[in-house]
């Protein structure tokens, strides 16, 4: 089970119930598009709306190879996006994961360039790098495919977007 679900069904602390709208779709990013030609700009539009408190934006490693401009650029436009649709939201971006203590250059780029366009926005950003999330413990935490999370990953996932969730939330 992917770790929103997992957030979803259950966990939160039992300090409040959230209700989450997981529009991740496999193989997109900010300009990587994934199935179905699906972006994370595309996926505003199917699931913000003018209520929503908070967004979370996670990745992406799909857009490693990016040009950086082009990137940044799509990354503004989605964060804009957010705003226009969701004004009052507070929005949170979490870079993309290293799993080996050496990052490969295209991806502190996406980071670097994430970061960028977050700061520019005000929103909040969230570097898994810098924090050292998964690096160290990709046997236990990646699955056999290397590259998406394995039971145990999609728990420590959890655990971890379960405190950036509820430490931006709105009162």
């Amino acid at each position: 089970m992917a770790w929103p679900n997992l957030v979803r069904n259950g966990t939160s602390g039992g300090k409040r119930p959230l209700a989450i709208v997981d529009a991740a779709v496999n193989g997109s990013g900010y300009v990587s598009q994934g199935d179905g030609g699906s972006t994370f700009l595309s996926q505003v539009d199917g699931s913000v709306q003018k209520t929503t408190q908070m967004v979370l934006v996670f990745g992406s490693e799909n857009d490693m190879g990016t040009d950086g401009s082009v990137l940044k650029e799509a990354v503004s436009k989605t964060l804009a996006e957010i705003s226009a649709k969701a004004p009052d939201a507070k929005i949170v971006v979490v870079g993309p994961p290293s799993y080996t203590n050496a990052p490969e250059p295209a991806r502190l780029q996406v980071r670097d360039e994430d970061r960028a366009a977050a700061t520019e926005a005000g929103a909040v950003f969230v570097d898994p790098i810098q924090e050292q999330w998964i690096m160290g413990h990709a046997e236990e935490l990646i699955g056999p495919d290397g590259d998406h999370p394995s039971a145990d990953g999609q728990h420590y996932l959890q655990e971890t977007m379960e405190k950036i969730i509820l430490a931006n939330l709105p009162e």
